[in-house]
């Protein structure tokens, strides 16, 4: 794990060497005037010579001016290394999330995830710049320090080091119980994040059933353990800093008594005792810096172990090593003897399943819920992978095919149709990023949304709102027609487009949808039965598989299920 975020200091490697030798700089100044301040006590001013005290103070003026360089170079370019260690943590990490399996997001809440990209990488870039230049910079001032003092005054140097092995061991023993409490303010903060994610995405329907209250208690009650997880983090933080504190100061006590006392037997002078206790400082002060850093470390480690636990993840569902490319598939589509279930299911949805869609054909799929209709759907572009049998696209595995090649041959316009903030044409172009502007405007046309469009005081700058919430539900989906229409693809799959609009929003979607189907291998899941009289052949679907199949005047005349579904929605 540590290998892994070693290197992405590798593409920022100028500007980290550069931070470390600006600090090592500042190192080396902070231990020269103690050095300077000892010459200044026991020689300079006991000798009066005036003219080296103004040299060295011109010297010492024209070093912190040096000083004050670094000091800027380390605190604004070590910064900048640290946002651009985390702007390439967490492009790298989208990636990753791009690439995740439909699984990964059906057991994961979208707070959670957001948390991942956003709140832990904040924290793992200032452990990224603060970590590698404190460890250095207080190991260059721990080891200048106690080598000048070791050079004043053995004895008094060990007496010291007894008391700073003390501390080092009391640091470390509480640095896994600080780690602990950590990881549990990490869980806390996703789980924040996805209450906070899931009642503002649903506000409306909060408000629709009045429980302003009930989503309040729920908040609530997930800030409570927020705020608990914290209470035990500080806790175990402040016994940390207590105790690192008390070890300091009892330092301090160490070097006040004994310097006295080897000043009283000669053995040390006024001047190296004053020194003595600069240095003292300054061996306090990386050690000081060092436990802060466990701090930071604790919180962004902890960011990390989630980042490092995602981005290791491996897909099941990817490409071959030498895949095949769909260009210019004829569209025939065939299952054969496929077996499928879930994982959180016990039970097969598709049981031996065969079926044959020739090109250019429409297939319509209806039966009641549960028996596989979406499922199918979802497993000829791979969102899902078969457990047994083989789907084929012109009579090849689909699993032999380059995945992206694959799903950009197969358009999709399903019910619950996803709309992005932004303008309408930034909508429809997601079928096609690079396509024109005139290709736009022909889709929308296609689409029956053009007219619509062009009555907009902003016309296609039009902003719809988060998930489309200006936008009716008959404009959406003529939004997401128009997607496909741009992007234009030889197999077709339509999942209940249009089960949740009014009669005359209907027949403006089916009308576009029809069009779009033209020349197409279409593949239709719909409850209202009218939509699908139309297609070459239905499948009637039930738990044991396909039950009646036929146009729509064979099934009626069969009069079996089919038939009876049929007369019953026209009752309604």
């Amino acid at each position: 794990m540590l290998k892994t975020f070693i290197r992405y200091y590798k593409n920022h490697q100028l500007l980290f060497y550069l931070d470390l030798l600006a600090a090592t700089i500042m190192s080396g100044l902070n231990l020269l005037f103690p050095v300077i301040t000892s010459s200044f006590i026991d020689d300079y001013i006991p000798n009066d010579k005036l003219d080296l005290i103004m040299i060295w103070g011109a010297i010492l003026v024209g070093l912190y001016f040096i000083r004050m360089g670094c000091n800027f170079f380390v605190n604004y370019y070590g910064h900048v290394m640290g946002t651009r260690i985390e702007r390439d943590m967490r492009i790298d990490l989208f990636k990753k999330i791009q690439t995740l399996d439909s699984d990964y997001f059906d057991d994961h809440k979208t707070g959670s995830i957001m948390t991942y990209i956003v709140g832990h990488l904040r924290d793992i870039s200032e452990m990224a710049h603060h970590t590698p230049e404190n460890i250095f910079v207080s190991t260059i001032m721990i080891i200048g320090s106690f080598s000048i003092l070791i050079f004043i005054h053995v004895q008094f140097t060990l007496i010291v080091f007894v008391f700073l092995v003390f501390l080092v061991f009391f640091s470390a023993l509480r640095r896994k119980k600080m780690m602990n409490a950590s990881r549990k303010t990490r869980a806390t903060h996703e789980e924040i994040n996805s209450e906070v994610e899931n009642s503002i995405g649903g506000i409306r329907l909060t408000k629709a059933f009045t429980n302003e209250d009930f989503e309040i208690q729920k908040f609530s009650r997930v800030t409570y353990r927020y705020q608990d997880s914290y209470n035990e983090f500080y806790k175990q933080m402040g016994i940390f800093s207590a105790g690192t504190n008390l070890l300091i100061d009892l330092i301090y006590v160490v070097v006040l008594v004994f310097g006295g006392y080897f000043i009283i037997e000669g053995q040390i002078t006024p001047g190296e005792y004053v020194a003595y206790f600069m240095f003292i400082a300054y061996l306090i002060q990386p050690i000081r810096t060092l436990i802060g850093t466990i701090e930071q470390v604790q919180k962004g480690w902890s960011g990390y172990e989630k980042f490092h636990k995602i981005i290791t993840m491996k897909p099941k569902i990817t490409s071959p090593k030498d895949p095949l490319f769909l260009n210019g598939t004829a569209g025939k589509i065939e299952f054969k003897n496929v077996n499928f279930q879930y994982e959180t299911s016990r039970e097969d949805v598709l049981h031996n399943f065969n079926v044959v869609i020739e090109p250019g054909k429409k297939i319509a799929l209806v039966g009641e819920t549960g028996v596989g209709k979406s499922t199918i759907s979802k497993l000829i572009p791979r969102f899902y992978d078969v457990n047994t049998g083989e789907i084929l696209i012109d009579d090849k595995n689909v699993k032999d095919f380059d995945i992206y090649s694959l799903r950009s041959h197969i358009g999709h316009v399903q019910q619950d149709v996803y709309i992005f903030y932004g303008s309408i044409k930034d909508n429809i172009l997601y079928g096609a990023p690079e396509a024109t502007f005139e290709r736009v405007i022909d889709a929308a046309k296609k689409a029956n949304i053009h007219n619509f469009i062009m009555s907009l005081p902003e016309q296609y700058e039009t902003l719809v709102g988060e998930r489309g919430v200006k936008l009716s539900g008959g404009q959406k989906q003529r939004v997401s027609i128009a997607r496909v229409f741009l992007k234009n693809p030889p197999v077709l799959i339509l999942d209940e487009a249009t089960s949740s609009l009014d009669n005359v929003t209907e027949k403006l979607i089916q009308k576009a949808l029809d069009e779009l189907s033209e020349g197409r291998t279409t593949l239709v899941i719909a409850h209202r039965l009218s939509t699908i009289s139309n297609s070459d052949e239905i499948l009637v679907l039930t738990e044991t598989g396909i039950n009646e199949r036929g146009t729509h005047k064979e099934l009626i005349a069969q009069d079996g299920y089919y038939s009876k579904l049929y007369n019953a929605s026209l009752e309604i």
